[in-house]
């Protein structure tokens, strides 16, 4: 049998494949980096499946398990591709949490602290930013999909990771949208772009929110797009209880994935205990 080493002419084509393979940007760079990472922990070695398990305990010594789990992902993914089946391995196994830690969790009224300190910093691309995400579900991401003709139809058409799901956008939210695309004279196209009219990077979005952590008097650990969309989400469900519906609008393959945005947090989930009044 020919001896397997990776080398950076089997890095390239995987990542060229991921590309044909219509992988988003970021799931293309991610795969990338963790494909390189595992290559320099083997090395000029031969690739055996000893290998490959000393780089899990590697992994599992010095990350989270969620963590671990995605840089494995990534290099089975490699291997599937170099036709090294062999080599591919399983996951850690993962507990559900029944409940969140409350120093993660976004309330309704710290979001509400958060759209008052940008508006009073007179930011209000960022304002409405935080309101498109945290009304519609959407991720940091898909935030290009927010068009003025979008706005206008009062739904925006999301295609990403070889998925298309439709956005329904409030009439709150529109008018909103609207007003502020005409104060800044967008008349077609993208409503969240920076002064060149290119689309408004993440980086800068993540900034601009920690800003605003010390007036709105909310923890930075808690402030990141993502937990707007955390914050939707639970709200959602609370609403309507349907678990495969809120999946769709998220856009989750997974209800799984789905399982882990509406975990409530400890002191929510201790009074709902304390409400089922089973101690006579």
């Amino acid at each position: 049998m020919k001896r397997r080493i990776l080398t950076a002419n089997n890095l390239n084509d995987f990542q060229k494949y991921l590309i044909l393979q219509e992988k988003s940007k970021a799931t293309t760079k991610k795969y990338f980096r963790d494909a390189k990472v595992f290559a320099d922990f083997a090395g000029n070695e031969e690739i055996r499946k000893e290998i490959v398990i000393a780089y899990k305990e590697h992994l599992r010594e010095n990350h989270a398990v969620r963590s671990v789990n995605s840089m494995l992902a990534s290099i089975n993914s490699l291997f599937a591709f170099l036709g090294w089946f062999d080599l591919k391995i399983k996951a850690l196994k993962v507990q559900h949490q029944v409940f969140c830690s409350e120093e993660k969790e976004l309330t309704k009224a710290e979001y509400a602290r958060l759209c008052k300190a940008a508006q009073s910093n007179h930011n209000e691309r960022l304002n409405l930013i935080l309101q498109t995400i945290c009304a519609t579900g959407i991720r940091v991401s898909e935030l290009r999909f927010i068009t003025v003709e979008a706005v206008k139809q009062s739904e925006a058409t999301v295609s990403l990771k070889g998925k298309t799901r439709s956005i329904f956008i409030v009439k709150d939210l529109k008018k909103k949208l609207l007003r502020y695309a005409a104060k800044q004279n967008i008349k077609s196209g993208m409503i969240f772009v920076t002064r060149t009219s290119k689309p408004i990077n993440r980086t800068n979005i993540w900034r601009e929110m920690k800003n605003l952590c010390k007036k709105a008097n909310v923890n930075p650990q808690k402030v990141f797009p993502h937990n707007l969309r955390h914050l939707f989400a639970r709200v959602f469900y609370n609403i309507e209880k349907d678990i495969a519906k809120l999946a769709d609008i998220l856009g989750h393959s997974s209800i799984n994935t789905t399982r882990i945005y509406i975990i409530s947090t400890g002191t929510e989930h201790r009074r709902r205990m304390e409400d089922m009044r089973l101690i006579i």
